[in-house]
Formats: C-alpha cells, structure tokens, sequence
C-alpha cells in the first residue's frame, strides 16, 4: 500500500506543527547565550520604541487633557472687546448674541476689584462674577475641588488669593468660609458701589497655578445686585458645522474671539511631531537590533550547514527547511517583542510611580507622563514577529537551495 503511494507520488515528507516547534526552539538549549543575547538585544530596541513612544503619547495625554476639559467648551468661543477699546459688554449686547440662530448658549462673566477676607485677614482681590454654566463653556474647571454651579453655591479661588488671606492652597482649604465684596463700576462712571456678599461662602474649588492673579470666582445668584456690564461672553454654538460661521458673525460684530479648539488643534499638530521624533530615535535603536538578529541568523545558518544536509538527506523538504528557519526567527523575534513591551512598559510606570512621589513631596499633582495604549502594544509584538520573519529570510532561502551533495562537501 505505501508502495503503492510512493509510485502515485501522494507519499510526501513534512514535519507537522509540534515537531517544527521542537526543532525550532532548540536555539534556546543549543546556543542558550547567544540566543538570549540576540533576544535582549531586540528587547532593548523595541523596549526603548515603546518607551519613546509612550512618552510621546503620555504628554500628550496631559497637555489635552488640561485642555478638553469638558466637551462644551470646544464648540464655544471667549468673545471680548479689545482691551484698548476700553468698551465692555452690556446686557442687550448679550442678549444680541443670544438671539443669533448658530447660537445654543451663552455664559456672561464680569470683572471688578474687590476685597475677601478671613477672619482678620483680607486682601484686594479680582471678583469674576459668572452664570452657572461658566465653567462647562470656558473648561476652566478647578484644580482642587469642584465648580460652583446651580446646585453648588460658594466661591472658587486662585492660589494667590488664599495666599493674601493666609488659607492653605490644598484640599484642606475645602469647606472654609470668607466673605467677599465687589467694587462695582460701570462703563462711563467714576462712582464705585461697594457691593457685599450677605454671608459668607464656602470655598469649594482652588486654581493651583501661582502665575495667575488673585481672583475670587463667584456666582452672579449669590451677589446681591447683578452686573449689567461684562468683561467677555462665552459663547457655545449649537453643533461643529455652525462654529465657523459663527465665529465670522462674531468677529463682523466687533469681538476678539478665542476658540479653544483651535488652541487643541495646535497642541496636537506639535505633540504628534514630538511624537513622531521620539519614534525616530526609537526605531533607530530597534534598527540595530534588527542587525544584530539578523547576524545570529547568518552565522546559525553557516553553522548548520551539514545539519541542513543531513535533514534534506533523509527525507526533509525544501519548505521543512524554509519553516524551520523562519519558524526560529519569527520565535526569536516574539521573544524579543514580549521583553521590548515588558522593559519599556516596566520602565515607563517605574518612571511615572518616581516622578509622582517627587510631585508628592514638592506638592504638586499627580501626572501620568506615559501612556502606553494597548493597541500599540499588540503592533509593537506583531511588528517585531515581522521583523524577525525578515531577518530569517534570507538565511531560510540559502538553505532551501542547498543540496545534500553540497552540504557534505563544505563539512
């Protein structure tokens, strides 16, 4: 019967799955050394690209995210008066605004000079009165607590302003009361009207940045007289496709528009080109390690030439042979993928678990400086399996044209 297929020539010699498997990771016991050198070589390359390109991600992770802050505020504009003009907004103006088709929103926010005080301390302090949906338009959301709103009355203040008052700028500040006046003084006139607060408010939010002036958010239901003149009015437009046209009818109307959106815009065109530069020189890195596969490969294969003979003389394909050495490259650079995601991945969260206690102890925030999104690690492991399949091509393809006769010869 096994005549017979022989003579059909439906008789053929292969090696299945497992035993190509066996075959190929006896690179790891026959030259463990080498093999292991070559795979932390490739590690290393792939680990520094996955290092590189995390931070690229994790810092622009931060930099959005500080600015994204709620998804009203990409579809608003800041519209203001130049500040030479000396103008501001009135009530009608705003009404005006209001009335526009594009529009869906608005949020008026007015600025006076004015004083806070706690228990016996005080300091001149910028009172920026708001509408309750100020701090879904403008995205400028607190740094410490919450936003003040509807159904949360009190104050949100920079650090600067506590710092007159001699309160802490941290968490523990949350809950303690002040008592805030405005100096109120509309367009045109000399007088100022001292405008004070009934009660004292809670303060429910900080701004930790110290560059910003001393400032006193408060919401316009809790002053007891409204301001008819404003400073700037955030304005949301209904949807994405109306904010062009709606920024030209503000811009015919005289304002200054600001579009936070635009400013998105811009930081991501320069994170994904820092981005793009920390790639470069991670796969630089991965570039040599490829090299050096690529040599263990080579130099594998010159070693093996009269195994290669004597597996072709009892029995082995052409295609065995290719698999094989394709089958230990790929392996090699799977290996290597694996500890490259390990090493980089390891060594981005050991870097961002050292800077936060630093950031800890200075007492600054918390930040993820890298992000390793989970796509990009199965594309790094599929992409050093590719690289390795490259590097085994060649010494695959110079086995496969070798004869039995040839490969004694050179022994």
């Amino acid at each position: 019967m096994e005549e017979d297929k022989i003579q059909e020539g439906t008789l053929s010699h292969g090696l299945g799955f497992t035993e190509l498997l066996r075959l190929a990771t006896r690179i790891f016991t026959v030259k463990p050394a080498r093999t292991v050198l070559t795979v932390l070589g490739t590690s290393v390359g792939i680990g520094t690209v996955v290092f590189l390109i995390s931070l690229g991600y994790g810092l622009q992770s931060v930099l959005l995210g500080r600015l994204v802050t709620t998804e009203e505020s990409l579809v608003s504009f800041d519209a203001f008066y130049p500040g030479e003009s000396n103008l501001s907004i009135t009530s009608r103006e705003v009404e005006e605004i209001s009335a526009l088709p594009e529009v869906d929103e608005v949020s008026s926010v007015a600025e006076f000079s004015g004083e806070v005080k706690s228990g016996d301390s005080s300091g001149l302090v910028i009172v920026r009165i708001i509408d309750d949906n100020y701090f879904r338009l403008s995205g400028l959301l607190p740094d410490v607590g919450k936003e003040v709103g509807s159904h949360r009355s009190g104050v949100v203040m920079s650090a600067q302003a506590l710092k007159l008052i001699s309160l802490p700028r941290d968490e523990s500040v949350l809950g303690q009361k002040v008592d805030v006046k405005a100096f109120y003084q509309e367009q045109g006139q000399s007088l100022v009207e001292d405008v004070v607060v009934d009660a004292p408010l809670i303060i429910r939010g900080v701004f930790t940045d110290e560059a910003e002036p001393p400032i006193v958010v408060i919401l316009d239901a809790d002053m007891p007289k409204q301001p008819l003149f404003f400073k700037d009015v955030f304005v949301k437009a209904k949807d994405e496709t109306v904010l062009s046209g709606l920024g030209d009818k503000l811009i015919d109307k005289g304002y200054i528009i600001s579009a936070r959106a635009d400013v998105v815009q811009q930081a991501r065109k320069v994170m994904n080109a820092i981005t793009v530069v920390l790639g470069t020189f991670g796969v630089a890195a991965l570039i040599v390690s490829a090299i050096g596969m690529f040599n263990t490969m080579i130099v594998g294969f010159l070693e093996r030439i009269y195994e290669v003979g004597i597996m072709k003389a009892l029995g082995a394909t052409d295609r065995d042979i290719r698999n094989l050495f394709l089958t230990e490259s790929m392996i090699m650079g799977l290996a290597g993928g694996i500890g490259g995601v390990l090493i980089g991945a390891g060594g981005a969260r050991i870097f961002n678990f050292l800077l936060n206690i630093v950031a800890k102890r200075l007492g600054g925030k918390s930040i993820e400086l890298f992000s390793t999104p989970l796509w990009f690690v199965f594309l790094v492991i599929g992409m050093s399996a590719a690289i390795g399949l490259i590097a085994g091509f060649w010494p695959a393809r110079r086995a496969t044209l070798l004869s039995p006769k040839a490969a004694f010869m050179k022994r």
